[in-house]
């Protein structure tokens, strides 16, 4: 005979009700409850009628979760975090993938909001306007995106580029690129923000390089221009076009670290699988899944739809063998350094003052007119790539 919800009531001295939300929802009980129920329903080897509950709770049972590109080795991890946490809380997960386009991501919204009681939204790229108007409709968390009230899991991208940055000027670096991503990503303009003030805290040269696709071919494409702007290191967008970059510089002979040192960020499998090793911003994926189904499932017991819970991860910097100091002649040229002529020891030499330009492909960036000190524009044109945002 099959085990019921009294059963597992009688056996763990609670009402069926309790039942029902110590393993539907168990935020709403008292963990030791929870965890008593949890112990009957195991010792007597009750499973839920998932229909049936259904009908009683207007709930599926189910999560949604969308991502940007599920071949980006980034969304893995949150996707093992998400499933991980759901299947705690009794949760089945769908999983969806948008192939980086804002008009299918917002189809997935609407479609899996009528299979699902709620959605993790995966670095969306959908406008803010569209993303509230989604929420009012479905409840819904945003991952490594930050729009007005909704819930939100984020990293401290500024922390972490603080870290890349202090760990290249420990090394003597003083003239930087930054390869971008998409502009339409939260998580760039967050990045590019922070850089652009701890440059300039730190005393460096900012060369802003983009934007590119955030992807290996994205690296490939930003390398030469990279090596056109005569710096000593670059911290890429993200892991794939820090790879990228490793590529186009070993095609070309240049060595990494000796004649530009790289920084990637997301920390992805394939960083330790290079050589040189990628040095790589860490950011806790399976941790920011599961951050992202926990804040989902106090929004489902929740009737204030006003609250907006948000949860902020660390960074760590990972060093690893694609960084080191520049070579004195390296940081001489691509700071601009210049040698008096009062005799060889060079004892009166002085960086030139830094600069701010605009560069169009093919046009030579640095005999351009100045203008704001402490950064260089390097633009791919008005044509250049998009992107889709993937983190």
């Amino acid at each position: 005979m099959a085990v019921t919800i009294k059963d597992v009531a009688r056996a763990a001295g609670v009402s069926a009700s309790t039942v029902c939300r110590a393993l539907g929802n168990p935020q709403l009980v008292r963990p030791a409850t929870a965890e008593r129920v949890r112990q009957a329903a195991g010792s007597l080897g009750y499973r839920p009628n998932r229909a049936a509950r259904g009908l009683i709770t207007g709930r599926t049972g189910n999560l949604g979760v969308i991502v940007p590109d599920l071949a980006n080795p980034f969304f893995p991890g949150i996707v093992k975090g998400v499933q991980a946490r759901a299947r705690e809380a009794d949760y089945t997960v769908f999983l969806a993938d948008t192939d980086e386009d804002p008009a299918a991501e917002l189809e997935l919204v609407r479609t899996l909001s009528k299979q699902v009681d709620g959605i993790v939204l995966c670095s969306p790229r959908t406008g803010e306007d569209d993303l509230r108007a989604a929420y009012e409709e479905t409840p819904l968390v945003l991952l490594n995106r930050r729009v007005g009230r909704i819930p939100c899991v984020t990293v401290d991208n500024v922390d972490g580029e603080r870290q890349a940055v202090a760990h290249l000027t420990a090394l003597g670096h003083r003239r930087i690129a930054y390869v971008e991503g998409p502009r339409s990503s939260w998580a760039n303009r967050e990045r590019l923000r922070g850089l652009r003030t701890l440059t300039r805290t730190a005393g460096m040269e900012l060369v802003e390089v983009g934007s590119f696709l955030p992807q290996f071919s994205g690296g490939v494409a930003a390398a030469d221009l990279v090596l056109a702007a005569r710096v000593t290191a670059v911290i890429a967008y993200n892991d794939l076009v820090a790879l990228g970059l490793l590529h186009r510089f070993a095609a070309r002979g240049v060595d990494v670290p000796g004649e530009i040192s790289v920084v990637g960020c997301d920390d992805i499998i394939l960083s330790t699988m290079v050589s040189p090793a990628l040095t790589s911003i860490a950011i806790p994926t399976q941790s920011a899944g599961r951050a992202g189904v926990e804040l989902l499932l106090q929004l489902l017991a929740s009737t204030d739809r006003t609250a907006a819970p948000r949860r902020t991860l660390s960074t760590h910097l990972m060093v690893r063998e694609s960084t080191g100091p520049p070579r004195p002649d390296e940081r001489r040229a691509r700071t601009g350094r210049t040698r008096a002529s009062t005799g060889p020891s060079g004892s009166n030499e002085r960086p030139a003052q830094p600069s701010r330009v605009r560069a169009q492909p093919g046009q030579p960036g640095p005999n351009e007119r100045p203008a704001r000190p402490g950064r260089v524009r390097v633009s791919t044109g008005p044509s250049g790539p998009d992107g889709g945002e993937t983190e």
